[in-house]
């Protein structure tokens, strides 16, 4: 954004100041002096570093502004001052206002219009002068005022708008990954949580079934139960996030999930506030849900005590576990991903706090959450106060600073006529004027008819005070607050006609009755007529320039929201896309694998139940490794199955490698989800070094092997790293993998492991 240099108006001020004075008077062939001359050029010199300042300083380029004038001008001839001591020191309580508060702003012009009369006094004392110059920089400086809280506040709405627009371009790019964020956690949480529970409740009850056998019961039906809340729980996942209508409150959730870890076997005491609804809650209830659910893989048995204080600065959380029993098995061994600890400082970090874990003195381990509290920290308003007060206090001492030298030099009488001058008048009516401005987006129809009634009174006034100026010119300056209040109405349906007609009318009557008032020789149609058309033009004008404004600033505010509405747009979609994307995963992979944990639940099967909790939630792991958070422009995945092997040939070829898949008729359908899971790791691995060589890849069953066999992989066939991570991953299964150094892989993955019936593996089924 650029600005214009800051010195440039000052300048073209001092230039303007040079040909009023001395300019004028070296055309008249008059020369100054000297010592005006040098006057003239330190105070001129003084107020253009000074005006420089005014977007820094705005307050301090006021005050030395005009002390620098009020100090020019008494040595130096009328007028040599007068541009600098106007429109300088306009422009500089014009930058107060732009760059300051409303308060500041009128307590700067309202101190400086009494420094200036009261100097005025110091200077010349009271006298009958009808004070038309008063008004006029009056005028003038409220005028600067009211056009500097005018750009202010512009400017302000311009700076909000264009924060909305930064806020609603990083809502489209942010929304994205915080779903992705948001689906990847409750993807986490289903897997720790449920499934965990599934395969823990199984191993304890497959561990006691010689002592107590009806825990076989007891752990079918768990499982059964808890494979169904899974699959509603990522039906839920897979849908838009949830609404908090109808959904108990926190404690009671928390009481709820603390329940539910009672049930499990685990000794658990809580002591849990009232929390209230929104992120503090979710962030508790997920904190505390975690922790427990890591207490029950690691240490089943061990004695729990969850702690929630909802206290006004802050919200504690604190899970602390005893040492475990001895003895005791830990089933959920080995289960984890590696996610849950930043999941846990996510959701804190999230809520406004903080998350430290690590083991205690007894040998257990606890879990500690500082969460913000009830009331945020108090406002600092006694410095506000004291800062206001510190300005009154400046402004009037600056007031009161031309009275010493009329107290203590001056002895001289005034006058103590009692006659009220026309200035005096025309500063009442000014002043008025400017409270019905101020009431006018409050009251407009009695601020209309206030600005009417004055404007008839200005003829008065010059009649009451003698006026003996330009007799247009009071009329001129009561038309000009009219002209403001019907620039002020933005559209022409809020600047009424009966007003226009009305405001012409009046301001015509009183410019026909303040010149016919002096006496004229021009005939009363011919002053009417020039007053009618003078005042139609003004406020048609002004009425002309306030639509054209407000037309204006309606299209801005429409392209806004415009831009906006469709970056909101974007946002959504891309959000959508990103729960489809994960949604297609949960359909390949974890759904299947926990129907069959329901399946064989209902069978009676315990072993096979956990196994398929066990393979479920290696599933759930796999497709949490495609969720790539922190992308800038998230990319699509395969997922980690056989079914979207087309797409990894895709992504290859998008490389410039050609790559061909091939599955007979022979692969089943359904594979177990460790074979699954196994063989498209192995095919991605096989793919991964960069090589141009084109690669072929076939996928057959043999009874009960699948069988891969990999052409043109000669670079993966040579390293040794690949062939590592091949072994450990199909030998793990019980296969076998062959290469060969001409660029040949073969692998053979059982699709029956040891030790199962024929039942349990009832999945593999030739088309």
């Amino acid at each position: 954004m650029t600005r214009t240099d800051d010195r440039l108006l000052p300048v073209l001020l001092i230039c303007a100041q040079a040909l009023v004075w001395p300019g004028a008077w070296l055309v008249r062939g008059t020369v100054p002096s000297g010592a005006s001359l040098l006057v003239w050029a330190l105070v001129a010199g003084v107020v253009t570093a000074a005006l420089a300042l005014r977007r820094t300083r705005p307050v301090l380029a006021l005050v030395v502004t005009a002390a620098a004038c009020a100090l020019g001008a008494g040595p130096l001839p009328a007028g040599a001052m007068a541009v600098l001591g106007t429109a300088g020191v306009a422009l500089a309580l014009f930058a107060v206002a732009v760059a300051r508060d409303t308060f500041t702003t009128v307590l700067c012009g309202a101190a400086l219009a009494g420094w200036q009369l009261l100097q005025d006094i110091s200077l010349h004392g009271l006298s009958d002068r009808d004070g038309l110059d008063l008004v006029l920089t009056a005028l003038l400086y409220a005028a600067a005022c009211g056009a500097g809280i005018r750009v202010r506040r512009a400017r302000a709405t311009r700076r909000a708008a264009e924060r909305r627009l930064r806020r609603a371009e990083a809502e489209r790019h942010r929304l994205p990954a915080a779903e992705r964020r948001r689906m990847e956690r409750e993807l986490h949480d289903v897997s720790a949580h449920h499934l965990t529970a599934v395969v823990v409740t199984a191993g304890a009850a497959l561990g006691l079934r010689e002592r107590r056998p009806e825990m076989a019961d007891e752990a079918l039906a768990f499982a059964a139960e808890t494979g169904r809340e899974v699959t509603r729980a990522l039906g839920a996942v897979r849908g838009p996030a949830p609404s908090r209508e109808g959904r108990p409150s926190p404690d009671e959730r928390l009481l709820d999930l603390v329940a539910g870890f009672r049930r499990l076997g685990q000794e658990v005491d809580c002591e849990i506030d009232p929390l209230p609804e929104g992120t503090l809650a979710d962030a508790a209830y997920g904190i505390v849900r975690e922790a427990l659910t890591n207490v029950a893989r690691h240490a089943p048995g061990a004695r729990t005590r969850v702690v929630c204080r909802h206290a006004d600065t802050r919200t504690d959380i604190v899970v602390t576990s005893a040492a475990p029993p001895a003895g005791a098995a830990a089933h959920g061994t080995g289960l984890g991903g590696g996610r849950g600890t930043g999941f846990l400082r996510s959701r804190a970090r999230e809520a406004g706090g903080t998350l430290s874990s690590g083991p205690t003195q007894a040998g257990g381990w606890e879990v500690r959450a500082v969460l913000p509290g009830r009331t945020a920290s108090a406002a600092e308003g006694p410095e506000t106060r004291g800062y206001r007060a510190a300005q009154l206090v400046a402004a009037a001492g600056l007031v009161l600073q031309p009275l010493l030298p009329a107290l203590i030099i001056r002895a001289d009488a005034t006058s103590s006529g009692t006659d009220v001058s026309a200035g005096v008048l025309f500063a009442l009516l000014a002043a008025a004027q400017a409270v019905a401005l101020l009431w006018l987006r409050r009251s407009p129809l009695a601020a209309r008819g206030a600005l009417l009634g004055l404007a008839l009174l200005w003829p008065v006034a010059m009649a009451a005070g003698d006026y003996t100026g330009p007799a247009a010119l009071p009329p001129a300056l009561s038309l000009m607050a009219t002209c403001a209040a019907a620039a002020a109405a933005h559209t022409p349906a809020r600047l009424p006609l009966a007003f226009c007609l009305a405001a012409v009318a009046a301001h015509a009557g009183a410019a026909t009755a303040a010149v016919h008032g002096r006496g004229t020789a021009a005939p009363a149609w011919a002053v009417a007529a020039c007053a009618v058309a003078g005042a139609a033009a003004a406020v048609g004008a002004a009425g002309w320039c306030g639509a054209l404004r407000g037309r204006r600033e309606k299209a801005d505010r429409g392209e806004r929201e415009q831009r906006v509405a469709a970056w909101t747009e974007e946002a959504v979609r891309d959000a959508w896309a990103e729960r489809r994307r994960i949604a297609a995963g949960l359909e390949t992979t974890v759904l299947a694998r926990t129907a069959d944990v329901v399946a064989e639940a209902e069978a009676g099967r315990l072993e096979a139940t956990a196994e398929r909790a066990r393979e479920a939630l290696a599933a759930m792991r796999a497709l949490l490794d495609t969720v790539r958070e922190g992308e800038a422009e998230p990319r699509l995945r395969p997922q980690p199955t056989l079914q979207a092997l087309d797409l990894l040939a895709q992504q290859c070829g998008a490389t410039g490698r050609d790559v061909e898949i091939h599955l007979t008729d022979r692969v089943p359908e359904r594979l177990p989800a460790a074979v699954d899971l196994a063989a498209y790791s192995a095919a991605e691995t096989l793919l991964a070094p960069e090589d141009e060589t084109p690669a072929r890849l076939r996928l057959d069953a043999s009874g009960t092997d699948l069988l891969l066999s990999a052409t043109g992989v000669a670079r993966a066939a040579r390293s040794a790293a690949v062939r590592e991570r091949l072994s450990a991953r199909v030998e793990a299964l019980g296969g076998t993998v062959t290469t060969d150094p001409q660029g040949t892989v073969l692998l053979s993955l059982p699709l029956r492991r040891p030790g199962t019936d024929d039942a349990a593996d009832e999945t593999v089924e030739e088309r």
